[in-house]
């Protein structure tokens, strides 16, 4: 195997990079759908589109975090305003705003540590 030529990029490493960005994009969509809703739904799309593309990287932890956000979040703003009549719908939609507002901080600082979103699991001796 001849080794790389230091003068060009690693195109592995050019990938990782992109996607990288990619999920850098989709928690700003995510964050945007506080003031407007429907890039949760961007979002959400861009994430099933390009999943296949971080597969086995540790970028897909991110994704798997994305996507569970989004379908969580739906489900929480659906039973908040399907209670919403009640009292307690309120709550639950507060409840559910600041669970996002910490999904998405959470997610966007372990991606700028370079960490993925769930520990490996513990290796059997």
């Amino acid at each position: 195997m001849e080794p790389q030529n230091p003068t060009l990029p690693d195109p592995d490493t050019e990938r990782l990079q992109s996607l990288e960005r990619m999920t850098l994009v989709i928690y700003a969509l995510q964050a945007a759908c506080v003031f407007l809703g429907i890039t949760l739904i961007a979002a959400v799309i861009v994430n099933y589109i390009k999943i296949d593309d971080v597969r086995g990287t540790w970028l897909e932890s991110h994704f798997r975090w994305q996507i569970r956000t989004f379908w969580f979040t739906l489900l929480w703003l659906t039973l908040g305003c399907l209670l919403f009549i009640l009292v307690i719908g309120y709550f639950i939609l507060i409840a559910a705003g600041i669970w996002l507002i910490y999904r998405i901080a959470k997610g966007w600082v372990f991606l700028s540590e370079k960490k993925p979103m769930y520990a490996p699991a513990p290796t059997k001796p």
